[in-house]
């Protein structure tokens, strides 16, 4: 039940400790307390996994980024404060859990981008979510580009000084928690995750800043899949597909001790993707084994 004070995205936070009370209130910018992260994970189970279901499945194929989204969705469902915002110098957990991306219509200069936001439930698998994503990019390809896009081409379409007052007046509604929330369906900065898939463009994963619009708190960038010598827990040298990826955090929403063991089961999951054919919300481990 909403009480007073609550976000209509997410419920207010009323017993946290003193530190995580103040910080919102000495440091009110999200994008003055950023954490960044970057790692590389070995992809040798992920892509033999991807092999796997493609040659199980005849419809929309499989990827690595569709793991990678399923991976991310997993431990943030395992790891809640991880679904934490911040507006207004107030904690909030989110009611929701979800992803967004953006979708590149055509791959060239002129080709415009879409908006896709997708919603993860407690019994979602990589299966639900690879659905999920196909529709969302058939949409943001040939259907309207979302909601997000329409209401920017709205004001967009508007005498200039007439859209830019109206911006800004919904910039100050935003930054209270107090926006209408027609004006900000399925922007991508109102998920708990945004991922970018650099490397489908040949680009590295690198740092991404968070925005101080919206309520997203974690923000992943992926890079190229490629072949990089690795070390195995034995200290043993080996050539392996992979991929980096940099992870931006709102620093505010928990600590490093937290950061850490959520990065360590994000790399874990990629790289026993095995997992992915449970439930969210079921810890790696717990289930019995699939054949």
């Amino acid at each position: 039940m909403k009480r007073i004070g609550d976000h209509f995205d997410g419920k207010l936070l009323r017993d946290l400790d003193s530190l995580h009370f103040v910080m919102p209130i000495i440091y009110p910018k999200r994008c003055d307390n950023e954490a960044y992260i970057s790692d590389t994970v070995d992809l040798t189970a992920a892509m033999a996994f991807i092999e796997k279901k493609n040659s199980e499945n005849t419809g929309y194929h499989y990827n690595v980024f569709q793991l990678m989204v399923t991976a991310v969705l997993k431990t943030l469902m395992l790891r809640p404060k991880m679904n934490r915002f911040i507006v207004n110098s107030s904690m909030y957990q989110r009611n929701r859990l979800s992803a967004a991306f953006t979708v590149k219509r055509e791959f060239k200069d002129s080709g415009k981008e879409g908006l896709a936001f997708i919603y993860a439930e407690r019994g979602d698998t990589i299966d639900t979510i690879h659905d999920k994503i196909y529709a969302q990019i058939h949409e943001a390809r040939y259907g309207g580009g979302g909601d997000a896009t329409e209401m920017m081409d709205i004001f967009n379409k508007m005498p200039r000084f007439i859209s830019k007052n109206i911006i800004r007046f919904v910039r100050h509604l935003d930054s209270k928690g107090h926006i209408p929330q027609f004006l900000i369906k399925g922007d991508p900065y109102y998920a708990s995750v945004v991922l970018s898939n650099l490397g489908s463009i040949g680009m590295k994963a690198g740092y991404h800043h968070l925005m101080n619009w919206g309520t997203n708190s974690v923000f992943v960038a992926m890079g190229e899949i490629k072949k990089r010598p690795l070390v195995d827990e034995n200290g043993e040298q080996h050539i392996r597909m992979s991929l980096d990826l940099g992870l931006t955090i709102d620093e505010r929403i928990a600590d490093g001790y937290y950061y850490s063991k959520t990065v360590k089961l994000l790399k874990y999951l990629i790289e026993h993707p095995e997992e992915l054919d449970n439930r969210l919300d079921e810890r790696p481990g717990r289930s019995r084994s699939k054949a």
